[in-house]
């Protein structure tokens, strides 16, 4: 306690492309994260870079989705906020990019968070293709490792000791399987009697969750296969309204030039053009 603990990352655009940060809240996923984005943006700058030796490649900019915030002014929940940010991200990075994910889907249904969640780190790993750091405490997401080419998985170390938790704030290989919640909620000083019954309640899931492992490890077999290809003679051409609807940057139109536009291709649809 009191000092600081040097992290060594390493990214590249082969094997090392997104790295998924696994661990407890409060062990230090975000400061390594954040040392990282700000040590790129010292390099390009061309300022000193704190760390013993650096080797820094052009990065075109840096993405960030950190924290938790609404936008009640305009109507914006948390997780629409959370969304809008990341779909940003997705319209805007390249593969010179540096993108820093700090949890993303977990202002929704644990279903819905995680499927989200998957499906936006495969769309980084295999179409963008950039240097990416994402924190999450989806664990799951931990299989993509081995399933992904570039996805590799990182945890922050930790020491139990009885009922206590020594963060060692240490950036380590391999994913971790649990987020010692419970814990850091009697750390931060919950009523102890909420603390037993939070692990009361955890026990009677984990029992329920065990039951449920087959069915899931099904689904993640799914996932792992490929989704087969229909051959065929001729090949598909999408029509020109569809590829210009890919083409657009839905978020940098204003209200009247979506509706002119939508009244464009519209017209161009019937005419069959």
């Amino acid at each position: 306690e009191g000092s600081f603990v040097p992290n060594d990352t390493y990214l590249d655009t082969e094997e090392n492309r997104l790295v998924l940060i696994t661990g407890p809240n409060m062990g230090g996923k975000s400061t390594v994260m954040r040392a990282a984005a700000l040590a790129v943006i010292l390099a390009q700058a061309g300022a000193f870079v704190p760390a013993s030796s650096a080797h820094i490649g052009l990065v075109d900019r840096v993405f960030t989705r950190v924290g938790a915030s609404d936008d009640l002014a305009t109507g914006q929940s948390t997780f629409m906020v959370e969304m809008t940010e990341v779909a940003n991200i997705l319209h805007g990075a390249t593969e010179r990019s540096l993108v820093v994910l700090d949890e993303v889907g977990r202002g929704t249904a644990t279903f819905d968070g995680l499927s989200i969640a998957w499906a936006i780190t495969e769309h980084i790993a295999q179409q963008i293709r950039c240097r990416t750091m994402f924190a999450t405490h989806y664990h799951e997401l931990c299989e993509l490792e081995g399933m992904l080419q570039g996805v590799v998985n990182f945890s922050m170390a930790v020491v139990e000791k009885g009922e206590d938790i020594v963060f060692l704030r240490k950036l380590v290989r391999g994913g971790a399987d649990r987020s010692y919640g419970i814990q850091v909620g009697r750390l931060a000083g919950l009523p102890a009697s909420v603390v037993e019954r939070a692990r009361e309640i955890l026990l009677t899931l984990e029992e329920e969750e065990g039951e449920r492992q087959s069915r899931r490890e099904v689904a993640a077999q799914k996932l792992r296969q490929k989704p087969s290809v229909q051959l065929t003679f001729f090949e598909e051409k999408k029509h020109p309204v569809v590829e210009e609807l890919l083409g657009l940057n839905i978020l940098a139109l204003t209200p009247i030039e979506a509706l002119n536009l939508l009244y464009q291709l519209q017209a161009k649809a019937k005419d069959g053009r």
